[in-house]
């Protein structure tokens, strides 16, 4: 237990610096929807006619001139990069930094195993991920409170459960990454998040590329799917839960097996 409060207590200032950057942003955008009511609502119907673009965006399903149409198409986009963003470089530190750091060597004196120090920091992937998330959704409702304008409680509560089992599936891969290598990949974390959020449009825009869909987690947890449909595609939510704890159990079998520099 002492690992998961140590974890978190090393990863506050990221932490800290991502919520507030991402939260603000959700926040701002949403208190521009009032001043922008008006022409939002003149530029939907040009906005649903851009063919394929619209449809990869969902601005031929849900429009832009409502608050709940403007959230799902413009600040969730926002709102599910930057948090994917957040789990891809978490994960790809939290193990790799103590090689890199010369300090396995000390982790490794104390009472306690491979398996139990894996754990843990797993743990504090998870928990921060959670906390993230939280915080992010505060700043969002605090923002359709001053906008006056809410959207639908339950599409709203199962985008945001779907965007934390995304986020968690690509915070898992970087813990993997970070498990078997000896030095903190962030720039490659990053690039995977960004990467995967381009499968998502491919396999919208192009479709010879849909079976991409079953690679990026970004597909199943799309704002504007869940808002438009009014549920979850569970077929590939169990994907990516699968994907999820092979990735968690893969790195432990892997950490406990490989050769650790000091």
């Amino acid at each position: 237990m002492t690992l998961f409060w140590y974890e978190l207590k090393m990863n506050r200032k990221a932490f800290l610096i991502w919520m507030v950057c991402l939260g603000f942003s959700c926040f701002g955008c949403l208190l521009l929807f009032e001043g922008l009511e008006e022409s939002m609502a003149e530029m939907a119907a040009a906005y649903a006619q851009m063919g394929a673009f619209s449809a990869a965006l969902g601005l031929d399903r849900l429009s832009v001139g409502t608050m709940e149409g403007f959230y799902a198409t413009e600040v969730a986009l926002m709102f599910a990069l930057g948090s994917a963003m957040f789990a891809a470089m978490t994960g790809a530190a939290i193990v790799a930094k103590e090689e890199e750091g010369h300090t396995a060597e000390f982790l490794h004196t104390l009472p306690l195993g491979r398996g139990t120090i894996i754990l843990w920091k797993y743990v504090a992937l998870v928990v921060l991920i959670l906390l993230f998330d939280i915080c992010c959704i505060v700043w969002v409702l605090a923002g359709f409170w001053l906008a006056g304008q809410f959207p639908p409680a339950r599409e709203f509560g199962m985008y945001h459960g779907a965007q934390f089992l995304m986020q968690l599936e690509i915070g898992s891969l970087c813990f993997l990454m970070s498990s078997c290598g000896k030095r903190k990949q962030i720039g490659a974390a990053l690039g995977g998040a960004v990467l995967l959020y381009m499968m998502e449009l491919m396999c919208r825009i192009v479709p010879d590329l849909e079976g991409l869909k079953y690679v990026t987690p970004y597909y199943f947890s799309n704002a504007a799917d869940i808002f438009a449909e009014g549920r979850v595609n569970i077929g590939m939510l169990a994907v990516s839960a699968a994907v999820t704890l092979l990735c968690a159990v893969a790195a432990a079998v892997i950490y406990r097996r490989r050769d650790i520099a000091s």
